[in-house]
């Protein structure tokens, strides 16, 4: 099934239903008013959800006209938003950049942080960006919310945990980045709010792209109406989502709701190197910053700037027929 949730002035929104073709949508209110307490009491709502989102299929329950524009982030605001690092290319394109090597940990112990949950951004809201000099970064990325995750779960065991799917927009600011962890603290000031995708799916509503607690198929980056990656979600991925759920739950219980990513996809380019751009054949990219860091190891210096006033971002995600899966992002600076 399909969940959204409509901006309504409440902080957490309205939790609706949304058809698989994502055009009409079914209150879900006698059910749960938002997303946050059908997730609180996951294994009573969901089916009852399931069952409105196969009434709104057979068109035997009142529906309206489903506006992606209309839409909070699936969780307006969560319990907590953890950001891991799936693709460990993304990393080692960074760290080459500035002749720092990978440690060998990075590719069995994941990297991961903690954003601030308080206030996500709506898919189409607009990108706050206070000065230039901050060095404004879209990173596309996939996001999984789980229901209460018991500390200590195994990989196995947080597969099931896993109860909706989304896109992800990790909204960075890279001219703030080296002086925060710089301090040895981590990303706070560099980490401004994210957003999500209009629409979550449950696993199965992927079908055959849900394997191995990966999607695969390509994530679709759109930078100023021109492709800028398509980059295969599913490829060169380190860790699987459950994997960063069980390294989450290592020391703690994720309540119900908690979120967490992927981190930046990203690919190898054919050869082992790194990737291409759209326009050269290549899959591109998921952020501006791995571009630059190309740029930087070709030829010493960076090209490509970071977003300005105006510009604008797409991120969606594509079925084997063409259709949109959890609808787009699509965000101005």
């Amino acid at each position: 099934m399909k969940l959204a949730t409509l901006k309504n002035g409440a902080r957490d929104g309205r939790l609706v239903v949304v058809s698989k073709d994502l055009t009409r949508y079914t209150d879900a209110a006698g059910i749960a008013p938002t997303l946050q307490a059908a997730l609180d009491k996951w294994d009573v709502y969901a089916p009852k959800l399931q069952q409105l989102a196969e009434q709104v299929e057979l068109g035997s329950v009142p529906t309206a006209r489903f506006h992606e524009h209309d839409c909070e982030s699936p969780l307006p605001r969560a319990y907590q938003w953890a950001d891991g690092s799936a693709y460990i290319n993304h990393v080692e394109l960074v760290r080459k950049a500035r002749g720092a090597e990978v440690p060998e940990s990075f590719y069995d112990d994941p990297l991961m942080y903690q954003g601030g949950s308080d206030a996500f951004l709506g898919p189409r809201d607009a990108i706050p960006l206070g000065d230039m000099a901050w060095g404004c970064d879209m990173e596309g990325e996939i996001a999984v919310i789980t229901d209460d995750v018991p500390m200590g779960t195994s990989e196995a065991e947080a597969a099931g945990h896993i109860k909706l799917v989304m896109l992800c927009n990790d909204v960075s600011l890279r001219g703030l980045i080296p002086g925060e962890l710089a301090k040895g603290f981590g990303f706070f000031q560099s980490k401004p709010p994210s957003a999500f995708s209009p629409v979550a799916v449950t696993p199965d509503e992927l079908g055959e792209a849900w394997q191995g607690s990966l999607v695969h198929l390509p994530l679709h980056v759109d930078y100023n109406g021109q492709p800028f990656g398509r980059a295969e979600a599913a490829e060169d991925a380190t860790f699987s989502l459950a994997r960063l759920v069980s390294h989450a739950a290592k020391t703690r219980p994720l309540s119900a709701g908690t979120v967490i990513g992927s981190g930046t996809v990203s690919n190898k380019g054919a050869d082992g190197g790194p990737g291409k751009p759209v326009s050269e054949g290549g899959l591109g990219y998921s952020c501006i910053a791995e571009i630059r860091m190309i740029e930087k190891i070709a030829t010493g210096e960076f090209k490509t700037p970071f977003m300005s006033p105006g510009d604008v971002v797409r991120m969606e995600m594509l079925d084997k027929s063409g259709h949109s899966i959890f609808g787009a992002i699509e965000q101005t600076v």
